[in-house]
């Protein structure tokens, strides 16, 4: 049967080989000759400063990915808070296709709409002032035109201060708020979403906006701190799951 696969959040980084091992397991045992796409919703890696940063990890994983055209599989990238700045050079590099920060795709018969989710987010105001920036034509260009040991030393103060700030919030306030998921359903006109960012692996309902539509479904996908988490979705419809990482 015919299958795709949707991750998100695995953060990966030279700090956490064990979630690049549990990735490269992911990939060997899943990815098969059923498969016909692997979406990947965001914060791939924990901070991308520019394709120009040819790290060894990036490499490694580039390499890995591509194995996929053999196969058969498309693989599609959005951007999430973390790599924004992964641009067009590393996605051929990798062989995926980079998507819009929010698209509809039919999943066998199903529209939904998939997106990373930090959007969402709308009580975060300070997030979403840097949101609207770091999206902007000008602050890209800007911090990509400087030095790579300069956007190092920004990406690592920005970790630290996300950190700070992060600390001193309440949950309610980094996760999405049911007006901006209603906004969303209504914006794309489906009954099916798929995003990841808030770490809250689960799959919600809610009333439909019309009285004639089905429920509303929102499925979160989990980071990769603890577990392999990943949606795999079929013709059947689709499940949520999480493998313990060793």
């Amino acid at each position: 049967m015919r299958k795709t696969y949707f991750i998100s959040d695995l953060h990966l980084t030279d700090d956490r080989p064990d979630i690049t091992r549990a990735f490269y397991d992911f990939l060997d045992t899943h990815m098969n000759q059923e498969v016909d796409a692997l979406y990947i919703l965001g914060d791939f890696f924990e901070v991308w400063i520019g394709d120009d940063e040819q790290a060894p990890l990036a490499i490694n994983i580039a390499e890995k990915l591509k194995t996929l055209q053999n196969m058969h599989i498309s693989v599609y990238f959005l951007h999430g808070n973390r790599d924004f700045l992964l641009g067009k050079a590393y996605a051929q590099q990798a062989g995926f296709k980079l998507l819009p920060e929010q698209i509809v795709v039919n999943l066998y018969g199903t529209d939904t709409v998939i997106l990373h989710g930090d959007e969402m987010c709308t009580q975060d105001i300070a997030y979403q002032q840097f949101r609207k920036k770091s999206r902007g034509w000008w602050w890209p260009k800007l911090i990509l035109a400087t030095p790579l040991w300069y956007r190092r030393r920004v990406a690592r103060k920005a970790r630290l201060k996300s950190k700070q700030n992060q600390s001193g919030k309440a949950v309610e306030i980094l996760d999405v708020t049911n007006d901006a998921v209603k906004d969303m359903f209504a914006q794309h006109n489906v009954c099916n979403m798929i995003h990841g960012h808030t770490h809250r692996p689960y799959v919600h309902t809610y009333e439909p906006i019309q009285p004639e539509q089905p429920l509303l479904t929102r499925t979160v996908l989990g980071d990769w701190y603890s577990q392999s988490s990943y949606l795999v979705v079929n013709e059947l419809g689709q499940k949520l799951k999480g493998t313990t990482l060793k």
